[in-house]
């Protein structure tokens, strides 16, 4: 397909396809999932910290988790208070700091983490071949290497690039 306008028609067609797939799934493993007392925005963050030995900066957690720098400050906030999470100097820079997992927010991530686990796989696995979700995955991949940090000044894209 070389006509932009197919093309572009085509683009719209799987976006709305994914982000429907997206929608339908989040809202099932929100609904139906084991998150106890979790909300799964709060599971992102603990488990967008645990592979995280010296923590992240807020900045890094708001591309990671998608949520504006207020929003992951709310969510921050909320699981120190719980004991999860806590701040500490960034070495690098003194005017920010770190956040890192307690004890505690390790073992809750990887309870929560497990439990989900299984029913992605569920969820993945009664639609899609394991040649699918390699696929998928790929896609999945490329797409978000190809976009804008969260945090980058948003610029629009450049039609030539649609061929």
């Amino acid at each position: 397909m070389t006509d932009t306008r197919g093309l572009m028609r085509l683009a719209n067609e799987a976006w709305e396809a994914l982000f429907r797939a997206q929608a339908t799934l989040a809202r099932e493993f929100e609904h139906c999932g084991d998150w106890g007392v979790f909300p799964p925005r709060e599971y992102g963050v603990l488990y967008a910290l645990v592979g995280a030995e010296d923590g992240l900066r807020i900045t890094d957690l708001i591309d990671d988790v998608l949520l504006t720098q207020a929003g992951v400050s709310r969510l921050v906030a909320r699981l120190e208070k719980r004991g999860l999470v806590e701040r500490l100097p960034d070495p690098d820079d003194g005017r920010a700091c770190r956040v890192v997992l307690t004890g505690e927010g390790r073992d809750v991530q990887r309870r929560l983490g497990r439990a989900h686990a299984r029913h992605v796989a569920t969820a993945m696995t009664r639609a899609l071949t394991a040649s699918q979700l390699t696929t998928l995955r790929d896609l999945g991949k490329a797409l978000a290497a190809a976009a804008p940090p969260a945090t980058s000044q948003h610029t629009e894209p450049d039609p030539r690039n649609i061929a």
